[in-house]
């Protein structure tokens, strides 16, 4: 059977951050994103206002900027180990995230088979960010739903990887999920339950990997 790995990015491949978080990090942005995200945690901003919000605080942002939030952030170990085993054994994975699409699709270069994020213009900015395309929690599951049809599965074959709310209507209609470093709703949801910084050791729980793939 033929199994499509769904993961999330913030708080899930990145551990203990974000991506808005350390962009906004290389602009000395940090105070100002840190009060969007508590306003989003809250529900007094929904994706679209946060995008737009980080959108016109991010007006000074390079590729230059955005290649170094991504190289530098804090990564989980063995990404790139586990996209490379999820291949060799003919499975699929991908990156479903509500961050911009601009550092989700970086993601591509390490093995995942695709990424999508909320559809930022590009950088440097010179165009509005559209509703249409900032992706909220009940997108996720249509995007999982395109992948599915991309790559001849069914819902019933996927696994998905979350650490938050954003994460539980995707958790809701696949048959295994692993809650990475995730808070406690989050976690009573899940099949599967991973505390630590090494992907290898969250993959384990629900693909077990041939003997190169251990975590060290």
């Amino acid at each position: 059977m033929t199994t499509l790995h769904l993961f999330d990015l913030d708080g899930t491949l990145m551990y203990g951050s974000a991506a808005p978080v350390e962009i906004s990090r290389q602009l000395g942005l940090s105070a100002e994103i840190a009060e969007l995200e508590r306003a989003f945690s809250a529900r007094e901003l929904g994706p679209h206002q946060f995008s737009v919000a980080a959108h016109a605080l991010w007006a000074e942002l390079t590729p230059e900027h955005v290649r170094s939030a991504f190289d530098g952030s804090p990564w989980l170990t063995g990404i790139r180990e586990v996209w490379q085993e999820i291949r060799e054994r003919g499975d699929y994975c991908a990156v479903i995230s509500l961050s911009p699409s601009f550092f989700v699709e970086l993601l591509l270069e390490w093995g995942a088979h695709a990424a999508h994020g909320s559809v930022f213009p590009a950088v440097p900015f010179t165009l509005p960010v559209e509703e249409a395309g900032i992706l909220t929690p009940a997108a996720k599951v249509t995007v999982a739903d395109r992948l599915c049809a991309q790559f001849g599965v069914g819902r019933g074959d996927c696994v998905a990887y979350g650490d938050s709310a954003t994460d539980a209507m995707l958790f809701e209609v696949v048959p295994r999920s692993v809650a990475v470093n995730a808070r406690p709703a989050l976690v009573a949801q899940a099949t599967h339950v991973y505390e630590g910084r090494d992907l290898r050791e969250a993959y384990q729980l629900v693909g077990p990997a041939r003997p190169g793939i251990a975590a060290s």
